[in-house]
């Protein structure tokens, strides 16, 4: 059996992944709206959000056999 990550990997992946989403979300919003409080506001609500959904998912995968080798 192959080993699982454990859930400390998890949490790292998790926030390595949302840093670089952060900063590309904030482009973007920030192009839209030409604003740094809209900006701020939507990047910190929804990275949360996706934060925590990310390391569920993540979890949730490590529990499903299809796909190793």
């Amino acid at each position: 059996m192959p080993p699982k990550d454990l859930h400390k990997r998890s949490i790292v992946k998790a926030v390595t992944f949302r840093v670089l989403v952060i900063m590309a979300d904030a482009l973007v919003i920030f192009f839209i709206t030409r604003r740094y409080d809209l900006t701020l506001g939507f990047i910190v609500l929804s990275n949360i959000t996706s934060t925590l959904l990310y390391y569920f998912h993540e979890r949730l995968w490590d529990k499903v056999h299809w796909g190793r080798a």
